[in-house]
């Protein structure tokens, strides 16, 4: 691997948003380290690579803190330093929050939240301490919205959100960056795996993630607060939650995370 270019540092990478965002980061010469806890990360960086990217794949559980670490200690090792950090890696569980099982949700918890606070943490003082840096967030539009049947992901988002606009302001010139991305409902896997493929939203028109990732990449680069991306559909629905009271917008995610009948 090269010690000249560029390191980037990408989560939740086998496929979707991730992967893609990989994809633009080897396009623009970074040297890319992908991870996630399914096998296809080492398809994934193959695929990668296969176009002369340089791409290290490490597989890990990023729910549990040693994890984190070993990630961190795998992207830096040889005394590199990470320039950009996409903090994607991210599940959910769709239906009522009675229904699911505790350890489930402290699995969206350990996952959304609390890896990802402690991989900023790592990622975010080293690039303090340089003076450079650009962080992005994958959030959501639900980030704004009571997540009736999505409870544990929606307030998870929530947190992301809130988390990544505060570091925005925390890092102010400081030649750091934090952006955070919104997306609507994206053609990836997270439906299927948050058990979520037959309801209303999980059958719905989804965006491409190719574009998603785009519009995050580039706000990343400019160093923007926040995207809500890509289509104009999730564009509009991240409008609109600025105005709807949370009732409504609490009914609106019921209705729609709902199995179809």
């Amino acid at each position: 691997m090269s010690e000249t270019a560029e390191l980037a540092l990408v989560t939740g990478a086998s496929s979707g948003i991730g992967f893609e965002l990989a994809r633009l980061f080897a396009d623009d010469g970074y040297e890319v380290v992908v991870a996630a806890d399914d096998d296809g990360i080492h398809a994934g960086a193959e695929k990668l690579a296969s176009t002369g990217a340089q791409v290290r794949a490490v597989q890990v559980d990023l729910r549990e803190p040693d994890g984190v670490e070993r990630l961190y200690r795998a992207a830096t090792e040889g005394g590199r330093h990470v320039s950009a950090a996409a903090l994607n890696a991210g599940t959910g569980r769709g239906g009522a929050f009675l229904e699911g099982d505790l350890e489930g949700d402290f699995n969206i918890i350990d996952l959304n939240v609390r890896s990802t606070v402690h991989l900023s943490k790592l990622v975010l003082r080293d690039m303090a301490e340089r003076g450079a840096g650009k962080v992005l967030y994958t959030s959501s539009v639900e980030a704004q919205m009571p997540g009736s049947l999505q409870s544990m992901y929606a307030a998870s988002k929530s947190f992301i959100q809130s988390f990544a606009e505060a570091l925005h302001d925390e890092m102010r010139n400081t030649g750091v960056t934090v952006t955070s991305l919104m997306p609507g409902p994206t053609d990836t896997n997270f439906f299927a795996r948050a058990g979520m493929a037959s309801t209303v939203v999980g059958r719905m028109p989804k965006d491409d993630p190719g574009k998603v990732a785009r519009q995050g990449y580039d706000a990343m680069m400019r160093g923007d607060r926040k995207v809500v991306a890509a289509s104009l559909l999730s564009k509009s629905m991240g409008l609109v939650n600025r105005f709807l009271p949370d009732s409504v917008k609490a009914v609106t995610t019921r209705l729609i995370s709902q199995p179809v009948r």
